[in-house]
């Protein structure tokens, strides 16, 4: 029989992770919110593994947030020197958005504080079992994700 109570397990260890990684932010000198940081790492995935243009309507469709959300996020971004807009060669409504100098040096600082979050998280297990958790993880989420027909 499967126990029931794994969403008890799983809010106890997302609060946990959470705790960690503000720990993690203060320790590397972060002090931006966690909207902020999602949506520098959106901009970062697609600028530095995709190499693709990265814009608001992006963003907005993998955090899964309303587009008023984050043009509010960008804004604070852009007044912080993090991201910079230019004209969408393509589409003259669109913006694409990339990281300055200071936000690629912001990105190593949220890895490093992600990095730490894992190390403790991970204290004890096995590195087949850290893969194994992953992989649950996984199907989890895929569990729980509306299914587009």
């Amino acid at each position: 029989m499967i126990n029931t109570n794994i969403g008890e397990s799983l809010h106890r260890l997302l609060h946990a992770y959470k705790r960690a990684m503000r720990r993690g932010h203060q320790q590397v000198g972060l002090n931006l919110a966690v909207s902020h940081i999602r949506s520098l790492k959106v901009i970062n995935h697609y600028q530095k593994e995709k190499r693709e243009n990265c814009t608001a309507q992006i963003i907005a469709a993998r955090l899964q947030r309303d587009k008023a959300q984050i043009t509010r996020v960008i804004k604070d971004l852009l007044a912080e020197n993090l991201i910079e807009k230019h004209q969408h060669p393509e589409d003259r409504r669109s913006q694409i958005l990339r990281l300055t100098d200071k936000g690629v040096e912001t990105m190593k600082r949220i890895k490093e504080a992600e990095r730490l979050a894992g190390i403790c998280m991970a204290q004890g297990l096995k590195p087949d079992e850290v893969t194994e958790f992953m992989r649950l993880a996984e199907v989890m989420t895929d569990n729980l994700s509306p299914k587009t027909d």
